[in-house]
């Protein structure tokens, strides 16, 4: 299945694990622009929800799958015949159809959650894959909470489920437990002791709790994972889940890493306006990559240098992820250097003593005023246009 060894899939959550924030859900329709949207963006897997937990869920993965031709549409079970049954129909009409099914292999929730055994939840981890795969070639198997699980068990449930048909295997940090080290290697552990990995693709589903999600997820993928699993804007439970802009733009940067996505990047930006205005939920202006102060340049240091060559302070170019422009935001740490960069943009050209002078009047009008904009800059140089 997996024929370039750098090439990694991105699974996009966010009509599924993204939706699951109170009061974030979308109607079915709203759900299919967004999937039209991740088509478009090119992520190759698109979860398209639980279709068991209510009629609404089972109906978007039905319309989702008629409505998208390209990427993989999944359906998420836990792992009984019942949400297997359910998630079959649901994807009777998806040109690729993927089950999602799997269960706790922490020993907290083999205890705590399952009240069972070890070797009990081995059996019903082999037996919800042998199910699904009657119906669906494509199964992914999550082995939840494996951030905190015995990593030798992990290994002996993720061998049992790949030799009874699984094609990808989930290793979730689901509650952002997990330091980068530990969680890549946890991955290369897998790759070094299940006999059986090259038959299926590892995949990482990280949350963001202690803020480690992107930092997991890129950890995973250095030691043989090649499956992100994300939402846009990073948006999930509680904390939320790996946002796919970032790990998608880390690897673009850092292309030592050898590895590649076919997302087109330039989408972005629209993308992220489109699930912020459909949810209902603000993107942080600092937030990496699509924020809205993610390009711009305020203090008067990083302005100076960023005008002389914007690789001073740019490592990502705004149009790469579909930004309007870096912008070069007057604000009373400006310098001059800045001012007359939007003066010239305006059309005043000043020499020396000019630009001095106006620095001065600008300083104090900056103290007074938070954001200055074109208006102010004009009102600033209007005594010259009198006097000239």
């Amino acid at each position: 299945m997996l024929h370039d060894p750098n090439r990694v899939y991105v699974f996009d959550t966010t009509l599924r694990d993204g939706e699951q924030v109170p009061g974030c859900q979308l109607t079915t329709p709203e759900k299919i622009d967004i999937a039209r949207e991740l088509e478009a963006l090119g992520v190759d897997i698109i979860e398209a929800g639980f279709p068991v937990s209510s009629p609404g869920d089972f109906l978007s993965v039905v319309e989702i799958s008629k409505a998208v031709k390209e990427p993989v549409v999944c359906a998420l079970t836990r792992a009984n015949k019942t949400d297997i049954d359910v998630a079959v129909e649901s994807l009777k009409y998806a040109k690729r159809p993927r089950i999602h099914t799997g269960i706790g292999s922490s020993d907290q929730h083999i205890k705590h959650k399952f009240n069972s055994t070890r070797e009990e939840i081995l059996e019903r981890a082999v037996e919800a894959v042998k199910y699904a795969k009657k119906s669906v070639e494509d199964v992914e198997f999550y082995a939840e909470d494996a951030g905190r699980a015995d990593v030798a068990y992990l290994a002996q449930m993720v061998e049992a489920v790949i030799a009874a048909g699984a094609t990808v295997v989930n290793i979730p940090d689901t509650n952002g437990y997990c330091l980068p080290d530990q969680y890549g290697s946890k991955i290369k552990y897998l790759k070094e002791n299940v006999k059986n990995i090259d038959k299926a693709i590892i995949s990482v589903h990280c949350h963001n709790d202690l803020g480690l999600a992107t930092a997991n997820s890129i950890a995973g993928l250095q030691n043989g994972a090649r499956q992100i699993e994300g939402t846009i804007n990073g948006i999930g439970e509680r904390a939320g889940n790996t946002s796919i802009e970032e790990v998608v733009m880390i690897l673009k940067t850092h292309a030592v890493l050898g590895l590649h996505t076919n997302v087109n990047s330039k989408n972005f930006f629209e993308m992220s306006r489109m699930i912020s205005s459909q949810m209902r939920m603000p993107v942080q202006p600092n937030k990496a990559i699509v924020g809205s102060n993610a390009f711009a340049h305020s203090s008067g240091i990083h302005q100076d240098g960023f005008l002389k060559n914007r690789e001073n302070y740019e490592i990502i170019r705004p149009e790469d992820v579909g930004f309007p422009s870096a912008s070069i935001v007057l604000t009373a740490r400006s310098g001059r250097h800045a001012l007359k960069f939007h003066l010239e943009r305006l059309g005043h050209k000043l020499d020396k003593d000019e630009l001095y002078e106006a620095y001065k009047r600008f300083l104090t009008l900056a103290d007074a005023k938070l954001d200055i904009n074109d208006e102010d800059l004009q009102t600033l140089m209007a005594h010259r246009l009198v006097k000239n």
